[in-house]
């Protein structure tokens, strides 16, 4: 059990960075900040499956993290 814990803790952590890189950088919330026409856009597309991937990832982190401290 603690083996697969571990590797599956690996196989999301990999996941998450990789979900969290290809998102687009434009869109944070420094560039509203600075750009004086910016507008209000919703993700579509690849962008929002990417974005609820990330936190799919993310939530599956955390909890793979409290189960690995009451595994271990």
């Amino acid at each position: 059990m603690l083996t697969f814990l571990k590797i599956f803790q690996l196989v999301v952590s990999v996941l998450l960075v990789i979900s969290i890189l290809l998102q687009n950088k434009a869109t944070g919330f420094s560039s509203g900040m600075s750009s004086t026409n910016a507008f209000q856009s919703t993700k579509r597309g690849a962008e929002k499956v990417i974005f609820n991937a990330s936190i799919v990832f993310a939530v599956l982190f955390v909890l793979s993290s409290l189960a690995f401290v009451f595994v271990a």
